[in-house]
């Protein structure tokens, strides 16, 4: 069975911009693109407007007026989405599915046979980041397959893929996407690594310039030994090795604002309790600039 790209669709500014991410990643790996739009019921216009975004619900409003049906309404959406698509991917195979239920739910069961699960994420105006609602977390959550957030606006598409690397618990899963994104786009891969400052700071102690560089250089040398053979096994891709003290998740948001991609892992917890997206991967979701992979591991 040949695998796709599969993309939530709701008609929304933001999964718009999943969907056009998703196009174009579909194009590099050579697969299909499916639409998926899952249907559940919305008593409320202000719940509706709150989905769609003020363009979308003037829209709706217009085609409640002449008639038209939630179906059909959502039925012309759909092939407006696709339509667009393949005029400006031509040659793309693009299919549509239409569920009923959860959205968390027909989500997190349409990734199981996927590459990819390409989602929207939602800007909070004026401030930098993205708004995971609970959906897109259940999904990420929940999902074994690589999860894609992407918001609306602009995107950089030639900028290096970055990848948050722990050197203490290194997972080839995550290692690989990341390598395989920048091999497919022809564009270095950023690779950065974090390491806490020695403790004296918490206790207001004068800062020891030679044991921070020591540290430092150790993290370094740490960090090149992780990467070594994946060097070698992809050596067209140009590597950025960085090694920074401070916190992971302020590194790789910064990283974000010139990248094309944020590649970071998840660890699978298949327990129904607890938590299921780790503090870096939350923050880096939450406030990352560029579209973001979080890939699942064990």
């Amino acid at each position: 069975m040949i695998r796709s790209v599969v993309v939530g669709i709701d008609g929304s500014a933001e999964s718009r911009a999943a969907a056009e991410w998703a196009a174009r990643e579909a194009k590099r790996r050579f697969l299909p693109l499916k639409l998926v739009h899952v249907w559940e019921a919305t008593p409320e216009p202000m719940a509706l407007a709150q989905l769609l975004g003020a363009e979308m619900q003037q829209r709706w409003s217009e085609r409640s007026e002449m008639g038209v049906s939630p179906a059909e309404g959502w039925g012309s959406v759909l092939r407006e989405v696709v339509e667009g698509l393949k005029t400006r991917h031509p040659g793309l195979d693009v299919s549509v599915e239409q569920v009923s239920g959860r959205p968390a739910e027909m989500l997190t069961d349409a990734a199981k046979d996927a590459e990819l699960l390409v989602l929207g994420s939602r800007g909070l105006s004026g401030i930098g980041g993205f708004l995971v609602g609970s959906v897109g977390q259940a999904v990420v959550a929940h999902t074994e397959q690589p999860v894609v957030l992407v918001r609306a606006g602009e995107q950089a598409f030639g900028g290096p893929v970055v990848l948050g690397l722990d050197t203490d618990h290194p997972d080839d899963t995550v290692i690989a996407y990341a390598f395989e994104a920048a091999a497919r786009r022809v564009t270095p891969l950023r690779v950065v690594h974090a390491w806490n400052l020695p403790p004296y700071f918490a206790y207001g102690l004068p800062a020891d310039p030679e044991l921070n560089a020591a540290l430092g250089k150790q993290d370094a040398a740490a960090l090149s030994e992780v990467l070594h053979r994946w060097k070698e096994k992809y050596p067209a891709v140009q590597v950025i090795e960085e090694s920074l003290p401070g916190s992971a998740a302020v590194h790789l948001v910064e990283a974000s604002r010139e990248a094309s991609l944020v590649v970071v892992g998840r660890r699978i917890r298949r327990r129904p309790l607890g938590a299921h997206i780790g503090p870096v991967t939350h923050a880096v979701l939450h406030h990352a600039t560029a579209p973001v992979a979080v890939v699942a591991h064990d």
